[in-house]
């Protein structure tokens, strides 16, 4: 377990991730038009609600961790304080052009097709999901025993749990496609082919229909 502080200082040093978060920022705010909302979906310590506020968006973030949210309320005090960035109880609050879950969020979740039937309801007609995700394919895991045994289960159901207390679950885009249709159609991945092979991360980007 980490303190907010902790993981906030930890995610702002790795060279790795920030490159991660800085290519998953910027397709986010290309996607969003000018001024439109935004729901940050397990916003942590609200690294990307601020920067999404900083360009101009209203920012409504749901984190259900209680030390995030703690960082969280130091860390974008200006912006909350101006209601830029709004902390909401429920992911379902308000009607938002577009939802990001950065950094593994929807791998805590065994089964996506109550969540996005639920921001079905948030997300407006045209509107996007932006999820980043682990990339199951990996190969930079293929040192761990957890990855060799779990190959066969991806290949035939696209889907494994990690064992771990936290039981992080990983799933081929097709699991994760089906889980969002009717609701939302699979629009783009990145990256895609050989660039699975290589990439921690995979960028899935859902269009509302």
């Amino acid at each position: 377990m980490h303190t907010g502080e902790q993981y906030h200082k930890f995610i702002l040093t790795s060279q790795r991730d920030r490159v991660v978060r800085d290519r998953f920022q910027k397709m986010a705010l290309d996607l969003l038009p000018d001024g439109a909302d935004v729901l940050d979906f397990g916003a942590g310590t609200g690294i990307d609600a601020k920067a999404y506020a900083a360009n101009g968006h209203v920012t409504f973030v749901y984190e259900p961790s209680e030390a995030m949210r703690e960082y969280m309320a130091q860390y974008c005090r200006d912006e909350i304080a101006r209601e830029t960035i709004i902390t909401v109880a429920s992911p379902l609050t308000r009607k938002v052009q577009g939802v990001t879950a950065n950094f593994a969020v929807l791998n805590h979740f065994a089964d996506h097709t109550s969540l996005f039937e639920d921001l079905s309801r948030v997300v407006a007609q045209g509107g996007f999901v932006l999820a980043s995700m682990l990339n199951p394919f990996y190969l930079g895991d293929a040192r761990y025993g957890w990855w060799r045994a779990n190959a066969i289960n991806l290949m035939r159901s696209g889907h494994y749990a990690s064992p771990s207390e936290s039981r992080v679950h990983r799933f081929a885009p097709r699991v994760v496609a089906r889980a969002a249709s009717p609701h939302f159609r699979l629009e783009r991945l990145t990256p895609r082919g050989f660039g699975l092979a290589t990439h921690l991360y995979m960028f899935l980007l859902f269009r509302r229909v």
